[in-house]
C-alpha cells in the first residue's frame, strides 16, 4: 500500500510540475498560423548554420506564441547561457522598477549614492553626472574605468576622469552599468538579482537565474546574468507587450517606451546595427527594431512593426552577420496575416531543427604505440594544469582524458564524431563547469579534443601531441576577448 501511495504521490507531483512548466512556457503555434513562412525560417536556420561560427539556439515568437525554436547540440533548451552585455537590459529594467517605486529618479546625481567612495575634490562634470547619463552611456568619460581587485569598482569609477559634460559624449561603458547595479542595491537594499526575482523573474517563470558578483558583493550589472533561451524570449515579449504579462503591468509602459527609444546618437552608418542610436541599455536597430545584445552573439531582438521577438544565443566573432541574416532571411517571411499551411516546408524545417549540431571532432587515425596509459606531468603554469593521462574507452570509439588541474582530477570522455556530457574547468577562470566533449586521433601522435562549455559561448579545441617522448598541449577558443590561442605546455612522462 505504501509503495502504491508513493507512486501515486510521485505521479501527482510530476503532473503538478508538468502543469507548472506548461504555465511558465510561452504558448506554441505553427509558423503559418501566425503569418510566418516556414520556408523563410528554414532559410535563416540553414544560412546561420553554414555561415555563423557558431550558432547555439534561437526562438522566434510571433503574436505572443513560439512558432519555431532550435538548439545546436550540445546546447539544449534546459541549459542556461551566459548573456554578457544582454544583462544590461535587465539591469535597466531594475532601474525602471526602482524609479516606479520612488526609490530613486533619473535625475539623481550619481555621487549622492556613494559619499564614501567619492574623490576628495570631485570635478564639476562628475558632480553633474546623473542616473540618466549612466543609462544612456553618456557619462562624460573618454575611456571605460577599469574593474580590478585593488579597490571597489564604484571608487574606481568615480576616480576616473570625466573630461566631457555628461549627456554629450557616447561611450559604451560596462562599468557605468555596474554603477546602475550598485545604485539599485543602495536604493533598495537588494542586489539586482534579488530585487528582480519577485518583480520580473518569478512572474515570467524564469527559474534559477544566476548573476556574477563583484568582489564587493554587487551584481556585475553590465554582464554576468545567465538564463535560458526561452527566458530571453519572454523578456523580449514583455517589452513588446509594453511591460504587461498575464494581464498584469510588471514594468511601467512609460519606462518601456523611454528605455527602447533613441536617447542618444551613436553613429551614422545606415548598414550598421550599432549606429542606429542607443536607449537606456537597449540598442536601436534597423527596420524599427530594438535589442539587448551581448558579446559573441547573445540577442533579444524586439520587432514592434512585426509583433515579433527573436532570441538568439551563439559564439561568434561577427555579430553583425547574425543580424544581417535576420533582416535578409527571416524578416521577409513575416507577413501581416496568417498564411496557408505549407506542410512540405514545415516538415523540412522540423527535420532540420531535430538534427542541428555543432560539428563534433572527427578523425580516422589510431594512437601510436605507448600513447595511451602514460601520465604526463606539467611544470607550474598559469592554467594550473598538473597532469594528463589518455586512455581508450568504448572499445576505442572514445578516448578518456584524465586531467589534474589545481589539485582536482577530472575525467572527460571524448567520443569520436559525437558529444558526451561531463565537467571540466574553465581555461579563463579555473572554475568547474558543465561541458560536452568530443575527440579523435587526427594522426597517430595527435589527439584533438573539442570541449564545449555549454553554459557559455566558448568551445575550446585542445591539441595533445606526442613529440620526442613528451606531451605538447595547446589549444584555441572559438571566440575570446583578445587572443584566442592558449600557450603550448609541455608535459614530461612521470
Amino acid at each position: 500500500m505504501r509503495t502504491l501511495l508513493a507512486v501515486t504521490l510521485i505521479g501527482i507531483a510530476a503532473s503538478c510540475h508538468a502543469a507548472e512548466d506548461a504555465q511558465s512556457a510561452l504558448p506554441r503555434s505553427t509558423p503559418e498560423e501566425q503569418g510566418v513562412s516556414s520556408a523563410a525560417i528554414l532559410d535563416f536556420v540553414l544560412a546561420a548554420d553554414k555561415s555563423v561560427n557558431s550558432m547555439h539556439s534561437f526562438m522566434l515568437v510571433r503574436h505572443g506564441k513560439v512558432v519555431s525554436a532550435g538548439w545546436w547540440t550540445p546546447y539544449a533548451p534546459e541549459t542556461r547561457h551566459q548573456l554578457y552585455s544582454l544583462s544590461k537590459s535587465f539591469t535597466s529594467t531594475a532601474v525602471g522598477l526602482a524609479i516606479a517605486e520612488k526609490k530613486l529618479s533619473l535625475n539623481d546625481e550619481v555621487l549622492k549614492f556613494f559619499p564614501d567612495d567619492a574623490p576628495s575634490n570631485p570635478s564639476a562634470n562628475l558632480k553633474s553626472m546623473r542616473v540618466r547619463d549612466l543609462l544612456r552611456m553618456n557619462t562624460g568619460q573618454q575611456t571605460e574605468p577599469a574593474r580590478t581587485d585593488k579597490e571597489p569598482w564604484t571608487k574606481s569609477f568615480l576616480a576616473h576622469p570625466v573630461p566631457f559634460k555628461p549627456g554629450t559624449h557616447f561611450l559604451y561603458n560596462t562599468t557605468g552599468t555596474y554603477m546602475l547595479s550598485a545604485i539599485v542595491q543602495k536604493a533598495t537594499g537588494q542586489t539586482v538579482l534579488d530585487y528582480l526575482r519577485p518583480r520580473l523573474f518569478e512572474p515570467l517563470g524564469i527559474e534559477d537565474p544566476t548573476w556574477e558578483m563583484s568582489p564587493q558583493g554587487i551584481a556585475t550589472g553590465g554582464y554576468g546574468l545567465s538564463v535560458r533561451t526561452e527566458d530571453i524570449a519572454k523578456f523580449g515579449q514583455l517589452y513588446l507587450s509594453q511591460g504587461k504579462w498575464g494581464g498584469k503591468q510588471l514594468v511601467p509602459a512609460g519606462w518601456v517606451r523611454e528605455a527602447t527609444a533613441r536617447q542618444t546618437s551613436n553613429g551614422s552608418n545606415p548598414k550598421s546595427d550599432w549606429d542606429q542610436g542607443y536607449g537606456y541599455q537597449f540598442w536601436r536597430c534597423r527596420h524599427g527594431a530594438y535589442r539587448g545584445d551581448g558579446a559573441f552573439g547573445q540577442y533579444c531582438i524586439v520587432l514592434p512593426r512585426q509583433d515579433a521577438v527573436l532570441a538568439i544565443t551563439s559564439g561568434t566573432g561577427d555579430m553583425q552577420r547574425v543580424l544581417n541574416l535576420v533582416w535578409d532571411k527571416l524578416l521577409p517571411g513575416i507577413k501581416p496575416r496568417a498564411l496557408a499551411a505549407d506542410d512540405e516546408a514545415r516538415k523540412k524545417l522540423a527535420a532540420t531543427l531535430e538534427h542541428l549540431t555543432l560539428p563534433p571532432q572527427e578523425g580516422s587515425g589510431a594512437p601510436a604505440a605507448g600513447a595511451l596509459g602514460k601520465k604526463f606531468v606539467f611544470p607550474d603554469n598559469p592554467r594550473k594544469l598538473e597532469s594528463i593521462t589518455l586512455a581508450a574507452a568504448n572499445g576505442g570509439e572514445a578516448t578518456t582524458i584524465t586531467a589534474r588541474v589545481a589539485g582536482a582530477e577530472y575525467k572527460i570522455t571524448c567520443p569520436r564524431g559525437a558529444w558526451a556530457k561531463g565537467r571540466y574547468v574553465s581555461t579563463m577562470t579555473h572554475a568547474e563547469q558543465p561541458v560536452a566533449a568530443s575527440g579523435a586521433w587526427t594522426d597517430a601522435d595527435t589527439f584533438t579534443a573539442k570541449i564545449c562549455y555549454v553554459e557559455t559561448p566558448f568551445t575550446v579545441t585542445f591539441e595533445l601531441k606526442m613529440k620526442d617522448g613528451s606531451l605538447h598541449a595547446s589549444g584555441r577558443s572559438n571566440v575570446g576577448f583578445g587572443g584566442n590561442r592558449l600557450p603550448e605546455l609541455v608535459g614530461k612522462p612521470e
